[in-house]
């Protein structure tokens, strides 16, 4: 079987999900070379970051940050469209896990009770076969040692395609299409509401204004990536 395996590798070996260059022995899912490469924003270190900036006078947020910054035809873009458009889940397991042993030092986050991704509209879900963040939150939350909260925060309106539109077009684009089921659930907890791209952070707001039904709720936030 060993043969075998060795003989298929040799032909068909595992690709680097950011470079697409074959991946040497002992690597999974990106290269070396690409890890090093990867640009992290380290904003998790900085008071009044500019994640944390985005939401001033907009949603009380008591922590943000993102992992990565996003540029066009970039090793992250790269990443972030193989996990979102081609179903390589994986990149999302390995960001979170990687991200979050990073953030399970931010003391702030020792509280976190349940990890909240932005919801896709249960059809579009449906039609791709996952939500692009779950891996990634279900992996946060093995790191923060919290809750992954699947179902509770809805999308209840498939809303429009955000690219190119601008702030104000986002917000109403996105203002009443959140719903919570229970809000009793999420009383008196510290949530960490995760996304895969942050840009203006419309989305993120209306999350926030949904969530902040339940109440006594406190929230933080975390992207995998931030454009610029």
């Amino acid at each position: 079987m060993s043969i075998f395996l060795s003989f298929f590798d040799l032909f068909f070996p595992d690709l680097c999900k950011s470079c697409e260059n074959p991946l040497n022995i002992g690597e999974k899912v990106i290269c070396t070379e690409c890890r090093h490469k990867l640009p992290q924003t380290n904003f998790h270190l900085i008071k009044n970051n500019p994640i944390e900036k985005i939401f001033y006078g907009r949603a009380k947020v008591q922590f943000a940050s993102s992992f990565l910054f996003f540029h066009k035809n970039s090793l992250t873009q790269s990443l972030v469209h193989n996990l979102k458009y081609r179903g390589h889940q994986e990149i999302g397991k390995m960001l979170g896990h990687w991200y979050g042993s990073i953030l399970a030092s931010i003391e702030i986050l020792s509280s976190v009770d349940f990890i909240v991704a932005v919801p896709l509209h249960n059809k579009r879900e449906n039609k791709r076969g996952y939500n692009q963040v779950d891996a990634f939150g279900r992996a946060l939350a093995e790191e923060l040692k919290a809750e992954y909260s699947k179902d509770n925060l809805l999308r209840i309106t498939k809303s429009e395609t955000q690219t190119k539109k601008k702030r104000f077009a986002r917000w109403k684009n996105v203002e009443e299409i959140f719903h919570i089921q229970n809000i009793d659930i999420f009383e008196g907890k510290h949530l960490l509401l995760i996304d895969d791209v942050i840009t203006t952070g419309a989305t993120l707001e209306a999350c926030c204004h949904e969530l902040e039904k339940s109440r006594g709720v406190r929230i933080s936030i975390v992207t995998m990536a931030m454009t610029s």
